[in-house]
């Protein structure tokens, strides 16, 4: 049976509440390792399309569970939320997925190395364990919020599965900051593909975590290139477990691992792009932006997903508390609402024409927005020709 957490209200009423999920988190212990369930059914039956597992639960099999479960929009009472954060089962969770991270890498090149498999099925298992490293990227993203020691080092760790390390910096004190705003290359602008957006949002990224690491060691009196460089403590772990794979299974993990790379910073990258999609911070009369509101970022409650993901889909409450643990993100009424998880909003993303298609409209049907394209981060690019289609639509 679930623990009960027992708190007071501001009326001194005690309250008890139980997470109806609590147990259902164990799963998120499940996805990271579908890799090597893949592996197991290709030694098992001698298909080399058994590796390709993964990629139908994902797109497939995630979308449909999604659509089956549903959605929660249940919220744990304020009250609650202390104790709640302080249960250690589900921090336990995002630190055990660490390991799992590296395993699940370290026998994928296992097998690449020491089987006689054609580079299809190379490519492919390359392509299957980037994904989950992708997901790993969610786990840095969870605990690279956290300020506990333990919490930040298990970030770096992780974060280095894919050579990722600048992430925490960048994402916490780069995106935070300039979330849903021209200024920011992690924020999607409307009529923006995902594939011009991850030509911003990448190299982006990497300079905006270095100029603000640089500045934080040049504050502290502390040279930029040194071991006090947090971006640098994780590549070298990187460097330390890719050079180490490479020269135990030789030179076919060069493309392994450059493939392994790419895919998971592309798994980011399209959370990045799905999360802020056209939405626009106003712009204060002393020029600022306004704080971040809840209605900047788009959510989904759907279950299946947000149980794999710790959250990451209660994007809303994220940013207004960052520190919040997932466990304890809320949902709030007249939110973005995405109509899927992200495992299915993802491939309809890798369709501009589709994803305009579905997106555009519902961005333009915001509460706060109601087809004001002033009230929209719109790409430059494609900005006359969305005024001129606005202004013939209001004449007719």
């Amino acid at each position: 049976m679930a623990k009960q957490h027992l708190a007071q209200n501001d009326h001194g009423q005690t309250l008890a509440y139980t997470d109806r999920k609590k147990f259902w988190w164990l799963l998120s212990l499940l996805y990271p390792v579908l890799p090597m369930v893949g592996i197991a059914l290709c030694a098992l039956t001698g298909y080399t399309v058994a590796l390709a597992l993964p990629i139908l639960l994902s797109h497939l099999g995630m979308p449909l569970l999604d659509a089956v479960l549903g959605e929660d929009v249940n919220n744990p009472p304020e009250a609650v939320v202390p104790a709640l954060d302080q249960d250690r089962y589900y921090r336990w969770l995002t630190w055990v997925t660490v390991p799992l991270h590296f395993l699940t890498l370290l026998v994928a090149a296992w097998w690449v190395g020491t089987q006689d498999l054609s580079w299809g099925a190379v490519l492919l298992l390359a392509y299957v364990a980037g994904m989950h490293s992708g997901l790993g990227l969610n786990t840095g993203h969870e605990l690279g919020h956290k300020h506990t020691t333990t919490e930040q080092w298990l970030a770096r760790w992780v974060l280095a599965v894919p050579v990722y390390g600048h992430f925490t910096v960048e994402h916490g004190q780069g995106h935070h900051r300039w979330v849903a705003t021209p200024e920011d290359h992690a924020s999607a602008r409307m009529g923006e593909s995902i594939y011009r957006f991850a030509l911003r949002e990448l190299p982006g990224g990497i300079r905006r975590a270095w100029q603000i690491e640089s500045a934080r060691l040049n504050q502290a009196g502390q040279a930029v290139w040194s071991w006090h460089n947090t971006l640098l403590q994780s590549y070298a772990i990187a460097v330390t477990l890719q050079s180490g794979l490479v020269f135990e299974f030789g030179w076919v993990m060069l493309p392994f691992l450059m493939v392994h790379n790419i895919v998971a910073w592309w798994q980011l990258t399209s959370a990045n792009y799905v999360e802020h999609y056209g939405l626009l911070r106003d712009k204060l009369p002393s020029g600022k932006y306004e704080t971040p509101k809840p209605h900047h970022s788009w959510n989904a409650n759907h279950v299946a997903s947000n149980l794999a993901l710790f959250h990451l889909q209660r994007h809303s409450d994220h940013h207004a508390f960052p520190s919040r643990r997932y466990q304890s993100l809320r949902n709030f009424e007249n939110l973005p609402q995405l109509p899927s998880g992200y495992f299915g909003m993802f491939p309809l993303a890798y369709i501009p024409p589709l994803w305009f298609k579905v997106m555009n409209p519902r961005l333009l049907a915001l509460p706060h927005v109601q087809g004001d394209l002033r009230k929209i981060n719109i790409d430059p690019s494609k900005r006359e020709a969305l005024l001129r289609h606005d202004a013939t639509a209001s004449r007719s």
